[in-house]
């Protein structure tokens, strides 16, 4: 049997305050001992990394990154982004930002690489504050620090949980 392939990717701006989220909770989960089918790295701001490493045929792709959704900050999600047919909108140019990354905007240039990945989740966290642009802010703030324990969890329970999906599946195919 073959293992599932996937991929945590850490996304944010360091010098963003709570933006620096998703970096912050991979930092941590490389230090943890996880299975070999489990590939965990900080892409940080480089959007056109991870699209080349979506392409690259994983099986699940996490991404953790700030995310508001008008939530108390410290607030961990679980969401699953609509991936869209590769061909609906293979006629509008993709434009990626040098020093910021959306994560939408990665997965729409992996469609328009031809590529579409089997399946993503986003681990989003209720950012407090992202900084001010300008002068920036270091550190996360004391509600998101306390909500990447948290989301560490979530992510090592939902890797156990695609890979007993993808066991099943094989079986089921056998």
């Amino acid at each position: 049997m073959s293992e599932a392939r996937i991929l945590v990717a850490g996304i944010g701006n360091i010098f963003l305050g709570d933006d620096a989220f998703g970096v912050e909770v991979v930092g941590r989960l490389a230090r943890r001992v996880l299975p070999d089918y489990v590939r965990v790295v900080d892409y940080g701001i480089r959007g056109l990394d991870l699209a080349y490493a979506l392409l690259d045929g994983y099986d699940l792709a996490i991404l953790v990154d700030a995310a508001g959704r008008g939530e108390a900050a410290g607030t961990l999600y679980v969401l699953e982004p609509e991936l869209g047919d590769a061909d609906a909108d293979a006629s509008q140019p993709v434009l990626m930002e040098a020093h910021g990354m959306n994560p939408m905007r990665v997965l729409d240039m992996v469609r328009a690489m031809g590529g579409r990945p089997q399946r993503v989740l986003v681990v989003g966290c209720e950012p407090a504050t992202l900084g001010d642009e300008f002068d920036g802010t270091m550190g996360l703030s004391a509600p998101v620090e306390a909500a990447v324990d948290g989301a560490i969890a979530l992510v090592e329970s939902l890797v156990a949980k695609a890979a007993q999906e993808h066991e099943a599946t094989l079986a089921a195919t056998q």
